[in-house]
């Protein structure tokens, strides 16, 4: 039962309710998982890219909150549907290719985690350009702006990564960053697009958050969840 104690399934039947609270909240998940609310509306689409070797721990706060806070449907989108290993050795199937993501009219934006510094495709580059094109949210992690640098989404805006240039020297590939635009701060957000150093998983996530504005009207709840997250 994912974890619930006695305690809970015994509390959940003795309180009244026609269904059980865990009964509920599943059958919300499996609403917003098909794109709708519990009143039936179409919800927004989050993206979220995967490749191989990506690093999963970067996203998965964001991810989390975004879809039981902000009510938000989060599609894993890949060039093709293989499966894909992520940094932490979990295994990842994309929702969506690429070029379905083209089509679909309800994506509310873009999460880019990082991974290696590999080549670009095509497809990633048409869809980053064509939601960069739309204002849609492109927040990316870590290497992640490597794909909005090498699709120019970057040309004209500042940014920070965790891929420095002589990371990049060393390796004996093309620099994917215009460096003159480069700040070295833990989160930069410059209009829809919000860039981010891998050791700012949390700061990532927050700055997300506030873009999409799932805490509006839950600013404590949003306050308590950091100080959870960062007091030691």
């Amino acid at each position: 039962m994912g974890g619930l104690s006695f305690e809970d399934l015994h509390g959940a039947f003795r309180s009244g309710h026609k269904q059980p609270w865990f009964v509920c909240r599943k059958q919300a998940a499996a609403r917003i998982e098909h794109g709708r609310d519990e009143g039936g509306s179409k919800v927004a689409s989050i993206l979220c890219l995967i490749t191989e070797d990506f690093a999963d721990f970067e996203i998965t706060l964001a991810l989390h909150k975004i879809r039981n806070v902000g009510k938000r449907r989060i599609l894993t989108v890949g060039y093709d549907k293989q499966a894909v290993t992520s940094e932490s050795g979990l295994t990842y199937l994309p929702d969506v290719t690429m070029a379905e993501a083209m089509e679909l009219e309800d994506v509310e934006g873009l999460l880019i985690p990082g991974g290696p510094i590999r080549e670009q495709r095509n497809e990633l580059t048409a869809l980053i350009r064509k939601l960069d094109g739309e204002k849609k949210l492109l927040a990316a992690i870590c290497n992640g702006p490597q794909y909005l640098g090498r699709s120019g989404i970057l040309d004209k805006r500042s940014f920070t990564t965790s891929c420095s240039a002589e990371r990049i020297g060393k390796l004996g590939v093309a620099d994917p960053f215009p460096r003159a635009n480069f700040l070295d701060k833990r989160v930069v957000r410059d209009g829809h697009v919000i860039t981010a150093q891998g050791r700012a998983f949390v700061d990532y996530a927050f700055a997300v958050f506030d873009y999409l504005g799932i805490y509006a009207g839950k600013e404590n709840e949003q306050a308590q969840l950091y100080a959870d997250v960062m007091d030691r």
